[in-house]
């Protein structure tokens, strides 16, 4: 039997941060400001991740990022605007946003059953050749706004019934949220019917429309949302080269076995980390705090664990305020609080 004494080469360092942000985007903004920071002070992209419990945690910190033109990998999921729903969900927005927009158009009318290409394509020429010089007015007026969506023609039913949805949700005073939320309402059938993991993708769509009530003008929020970062997903065939630098997000499940400089742990929040479906078993419950485990030893020299105080769950219809049960009684001890407001 041989004793054995441990000890660590490396200097003490500061302690690990547990940053509370008073809303999600508040949160997003913030890890990007400590991202170009550190790298101000020499620290590379590649040296950095930010790491989440779900897939979907990342969506708003990825619209940041590109606003930010801060390049970046996504390691276990899709970057946000890349997934088939939230394509789908945005095509309404592009259509009510530009009537000229064919692409848009063609992605929703084939979403309808019965509709295929012939009937989508006599739609969408029917829209290019009447109606569409009612667009100037439509951003102007609600009355031009009514009569373009309403002379929808002899289309059939379930044609007449997206343009009714779209005839309720197109005046200039209805608010992005608004939109998004009567669209999701018309989509989720259709969702249900084409996509077996959707109540997965549900999800995605309900972080989508928190995302949404920060913007005043769907304009705004399709501007962001074709913001592209100057690399490419994971999810994509072509590689970066050796020197292109890039930013990690990474679910927690994909980042075992690595480590970085730099380690971000964002939304560590009840109902989030841990999520709200492991609250009914023991055992899926010691499974999240593996979980927050291996991601607080991913980080070399610097952890920043952050949680937003204030996120409305449309789920379970809670608001969702308090910080990870994981982290009670650390706080102040092994973790240094901040709060950005």
């Amino acid at each position: 039997m041989f004793t054995k004494s441990l000890y660590s080469k490396r200097s003490a360092g500061s302690l690990p941060q547990l940053v509370s942000a008073e809303n999600e985007n508040m949160q997003s903004r913030y890890v990007v400001q400590k991202i170009l920071e550190f790298r101000e002070q020499g620290v590379p992209l590649e040296h950095m991740s930010v790491l989440f419990r779900s897939s979907f945690h990342s969506f708003d910190l990825e619209i940041e990022l590109a606003k930010a033109n801060i390049p970046f990998l996504k390691f276990g999921g899709f970057k946000f605007i890349e997934t088939a729903h939230v394509k789908d969900v945005v095509a309404y927005l592009r259509v009510m946003d530009n009537p000229r927009d064919v692409v848009a158009w063609n992605r929703i009318l084939l979403l309808i059953d019965g509709v295929g290409p012939r009937t989508a394509e006599k739609v969408i020429d029917d829209i290019q050749k009447r109606r569409v010089g009612l667009a100037t007015e439509y951003r102007e007026a609600v009355t031009a706004t009514t009569k373009f969506w309403m002379d929808y023609g002899n289309y059939p039913d379930s044609v007449r019934s997206l343009f009714e949805v779209l005839k309720e949700v197109a005046g200039p005073t209805v608010s992005p949220a608004e939109k998004t939320e009567r669209i999701l309402r018309y989509y989720q059938p259709l969702m249900r019917g084409r996509y077996e993991d959707h109540l997965k993708r549900q999800k995605d769509l309900e972080t989508f429309q928190n995302i949404t009530e920060r913007y005043r003008s769907v304009e705004e929020l399709l501007a962001d949302l074709a913001l592209e970062p100057p690399n490419e997903s994971i999810a994509d065939i072509t590689s970066p080269g050796p020197e292109t630098e890039y930013l990690t997000l990474s679910t927690i499940h994909s980042a075992k076995g690595l480590e970085w400089e730099v380690v971000f742990i964002i939304y560590a929040l009840e109902g989030r980390f841990p999520s709200m479906r492991a609250a009914g078993s023991d055992e899926e419950m010691e499974e999240e705090r593996r979980l927050m485990y291996v991601a607080c030893t991913r980080a070399k020299d610097h952890l920043i664990i952050t949680y937003p105080m204030n996120i409305y769950d449309r789920e379970s219809g809670l608001i969702l305020t308090k910080p990870s049960r994981f982290l009670d009684g650390m706080a102040g001890k092994l973790l240094e609080p901040w709060v950005v407001e």
